[in-house]
């Protein structure tokens, strides 16, 4: 076993909790130092860099640059700040601060997470690089979801609606930490209802499923209220976390057509089979295909009507699963 360094132990360098303040002290932008550009989303640009004055890693969120005179999207960049920030749950991001850079540009800083989202790891169980056999991955993945479901009933118990769930946006730490991310678009109970200037052009929508080299991520998790520019409740979040679940256990998007359009007619009209009947990776209990039916049940009066009725369903199902004795 190799004993820690002087200068670090457990990844803490002793160097950077010195009780003296660094010698260019700032409470301005220009504590930050060391930046280095991530993958970003949308109009926003995420950077990692250090917090000189707590000497820790930190992520910056901006507009990116052609968009940083754009009005809305500064609107939506501070409400999103605005929402993490008041959305203090064990697997939401804290945020740290908000400001102004030198020249001028809205950001906020956040916690930096090293991990990789859902998407990420769905896909290489998809491309068999990580084995299906391995510590019951399928509960492993429940487990992911329950905890990104419950950050999302806290946020309804807040007033809060996302309105962009998917695999992306939840991240999964390196010591199994869950969080779930960019809540950029979420409506607020007393916002303007959809149609107004603060929401999601269509045209945005389109953009986002058709420009090359990206997935078309947002159209696939929309809800029939969203497709149809219905206002929209916690009952929408719900479709799209079932949409999600059924993307976990059948490794397939249930509702993705050959474009927008056909793919907003599958969301409307079209019942997709249940996961056990087409997933090939692990066999799928039938109390999960339950569960994903009644999440993504086109009205919304026959959905789950609260979060946790779900996670309550997800969470009993796990309980029977570890009590049933092997066959």
């Amino acid at each position: 076993m190799t004993t820690p360094g002087p200068q670090s132990y457990s990844g803490i360098y002793l160097s950077k909790t010195d009780t003296d303040l660094p010698d260019r002290f700032s409470n301005d932008f220009a504590k930050y130092s060391n930046f280095r550009e991530l993958a970003g989303g949308g109009n926003g640009v995420l950077i990692a860099c250090n917090d000189n004055n707590l000497g820790r890693k930190v992520v910056i969120k901006k507009l990116a640059p052609e968009h940083r005179q754009d009005a809305r999207a500064r609107r939506r960049l501070l409400r999103e700040a605005r929402v993490t920030a008041q959305l203090t749950h064990p697997n939401t991001v804290p945020v740290h601060e908000i400001g102004l850079t030198d020249e001028g540009d809205l950001y906020f800083t956040m916690k930096k997470i090293e991990g990789e989202d859902l998407f990420r790891i769905l896909s290489k169980i998809a491309r068999s690089e990580r084995k299906a056999n391995e510590a019951n991955p399928l509960d492993e993945l429940l487990g992911i979801l329950l905890q990104a479901s419950n950050a999302l009933s806290y946020a309804h118990s807040r007033g809060v609606i996302h309105r962009d769930i998917k695999p992306e946006n939840i991240l999964v730490g390196m010591f199994g930490d869950v969080f779930l991310m960019d809540w950029g678009v979420a409506k607020v109970w007393g916002m303007p209802n959809e149609g107004s200037e603060d929401e999601i052009p269509r045209t945005d929508l389109h953009d986002r499923l058709t420009s090359p080299g990206k997935r078309p991520g947002t159209p696939l998790y929309m809800s029939p209220e969203q497709v149809r520019d219905k206002v929209v409740d916690e009952r929408s979040d719900i479709f799209s976390m079932g949409v999600v679940l059924y993307e976990t256990l059948a490794l397939k998007e249930p509702f993705r057509g050959a474009n927008i359009n056909e793919t907003f007619a599958n969301i409307l009209d079209y019942d997709p089979p249940p996961p056990s009947s087409v997933a090939k990776h692990w066999a799928v209990p039938k109390a999960l295909d339950e569960i994903c039916a009644k999440a993504m049940q086109k009205n919304p009066r026959d959905r789950y009507q609260m979060m946790r009725e779900m996670i309550r369903d997800i969470n009993r199902f796990r309980a029977e699963a570890i009590a049933a004795p092997p066959e």
